[in-house]
């Protein structure tokens, strides 16, 4: 197989980001955007790999029951660019379908990454398809003729000019027009990459869904705009809801939308909106879930989990703004948030203010970091939700939320395949998955959320056993505990394993005999040697079983 040859396959499965995928005639996998399962097509190659192959469609045979009409007004409403911008993926199937495959994604990446026997709960949908999302960002190119502003193609920074996206509410494509007709008048000259050269990089755009207010923020190379009270009177004339008019500075050769600095040069510096009854401010630089209706059932999932009874201490790592731990505050004794975004902290910490919440405390910091230092601190939370980046989080998070030894863990996720990995670390530690539910936060497009209950590992099987105290001899069965029964207390009690080799070499320190050469190696090779932090739980072990 070869690039442009032009082949038949049927489209049995999705891919993470939402292609379809068939096999040729010699089993490889091929990867064909906006196809559906269930599709027979002639598709063309576009690029050949060592285990797999690209294509696109060429010809559709026999369609999928899934597929319908990009043109039906229903789910396209005319949408020029379906296709060639890199948002929505799944627009020519059955909304029914995508939830479908949404749901097989999250199974498969359970099953194949995480290595685990789990079949997740029906997957939650949207009620609204398009026009739900609260947030924008429409990069800004310079064009032959003009500014092209729009959405990136994928895998490139190559702009499609669309100023008014389905995803969005409409008053987003009313601002963009503005933006651009204000461009065009005042000779603001939009951002040349190759060159780095330019004024405006991003038109960045939040709306609350449930207060009205909006915010238009520009992202450009420097603070001096031409003709700004053009802009603010044209774009207050067109949307009259807007509050807020700013100008974010990132002058950095960078593909973060965002600098670290913005004022106002008009109204304020923030917006307001209502989420699970609470009041939010909301900065520029604030995380917020896109989909505020579907956040809600979001949220709702994540404290059914939790299971509250307003007692438990509550860490909240990678808490944003707040939302998701201020929304659980009233059924719990203490709410810790986590951040290392400095002004979505202060957010989070006026929010708890003007919500009237008073058992909410809030840290600026990474969540390792915050993880290990609540942990040395002495405190031990009963339930520890995660709402980590795609990324997900790494080995050191995960370490440490197991040290603390939480009786649950809500694990919030935006990537199936870093969910996966991370659930599976966690088992490492002895926590178990108790249940999975999926969550559609941005219809028509490849991703979507899962929410995960974890627990400790605890055995649900006993035996009964008879011990004729006056036959044993007490003192030798203190006195010899084994080597498994050391692994599992210090994993039970600190959340991480130690192999026997390091056993062996605390045993020796403290005058437990072991069999010759046994941590001391051969002399040909370098023999691992126990980390303090491992040392000291073992000590604590052979303690425990009152071997020292």
């Amino acid at each position: 197989m070869k690039k442009n040859d032009l082949i038949e396959i049927e489209i049995t499965g999705m891919s993470s980001e939402g292609s379809g995928v068939g096999r040729s005639v010699d089993g490889m996998a091929v990867f064909v955007p906006f196809s559906a399962i269930g599709d027979k097509i002639i598709c063309r190659v576009v690029r050949v790999e060592k285990s797999h192959a690209f294509g696109r469609v060429e010809e559709i045979l026999e369609a999928s029951p899934d597929r319908i009409e990009v043109q039906d007004e229903k789910y396209n409403s005319g949408c020029g660019v379906f296709g060639q911008c890199g948002g929505c993926t799944t627009r020519h199937v059955e909304y029914a379908a995508e939830l479908r495959y949404k749901w097989q994604r999250v199974t498969d990446a359970l099953q194949r990454v995480g290595g685990l026997d789990v079949v997740p709960r029906d997957i939650v949908g949207s009620e609204q398809y398009d026009g739900y999302r609260n947030k924008a960002q429409y990069p800004v190119a310079a064009g032959p003729y003009r500014a092209m502003i729009g959405f990136f193609a994928p895998r490139s920074h190559r702009v499609v000019e669309n100023h008014h996206c389905l995803l969005q509410p409409e008053c987003f494509g009313l601002i963009v027009d503005m933006v651009a007709k204000w461009m065009k008048k005042s000779g603001a000259t939009a951002y040349d990459e190759a060159g780095r050269s330019g004024l405006v990089r991003h038109i960045y755009v939040r709306r609350g869904e449930i207060s009205g207010e909006v915010m238009v923020c520009l992202v450009c190379t420097s603070g001096k705009l031409p003709e700004p009270d053009m802009l603010v009177e044209s774009l207050r004339e067109a949307v009259p809801s807007i509050v807020s008019v700013m100008v974010n500075l990132n002058p950095e050769d960078t593909n973060i939308v965002l600098g670290t600095r913005e004022y106002a040069i008009w109204g304020q510096e923030y917006l307001t909106d209502t989420l699970c009854g609470l009041k939010f401010r909301l900065s520029p630089r604030s995380f917020y879930q896109v989909n505020r209706s579907q956040a809600e059932r979001l949220y709702g999932l994540a404290a059914e989990y939790a299971g509250l009874s307003g007692k438990e201490t509550v860490l909240d790592l990678y808490c944003g703004t707040g939302t998701i731990g201020l929304s659980m505050a009233a059924h719990a004794g203490k709410i810790i948030g986590v951040e290392v975004v400095d002004a979505a902290v202060e957010d989070a910490r006026r929010n708890a203010v003007e919500n009237k919440i008073e058992n909410a405390r809030f840290i600026c910091a990474d969540a390792a970091g915050a993880a290990a230092q609540l942990r040395d601190e002495g405190t031990r939370p009963d339930v520890v939700i995660l709402d980590p980046p795609r990324k997900g989080c790494d080995a050191a998070v995960v370490s440490a939320v197991a040290g603390m030894s939480p009786a649950k863990v809500v694990y919030i996720s935006c990537d199936p395949a870093t969910l996966a990995r991370d659930l599976a670390r966690f088992a490492e530690c002895g926590y178990c998955v108790r249940e999975v539910t999926p969550v559609d936060m941005f219809p028509r497009t490849s991703h979507v959320e899962t929410v995960v209950l974890l627990s400790k590992l605890k055995s649900t099987t006993s035996i009964e056993v008879k011990i004729d105290l006056d036959e044993m001899d007490l003192s030798k069965a203190e006195s010899k505990a084994t080597y498994d029964e050391i692994k599992q207390y210090v994993l039970d009690k600190f959340g991480f394993k130690v192999s026997q080799l390091y056993i062996a070499q605390v045993k020796r320190k403290h005058g437990i005999i072991e069999r010759d050469n046994y941590n001391v190696g051969d002399g040909k090779s370098k023999v691992p040697q126990v980390p303090a932090d491992k040392e000291k739980a073992i000590v604590e072990a052979l303690r425990y079983f009152k071997m020292i």
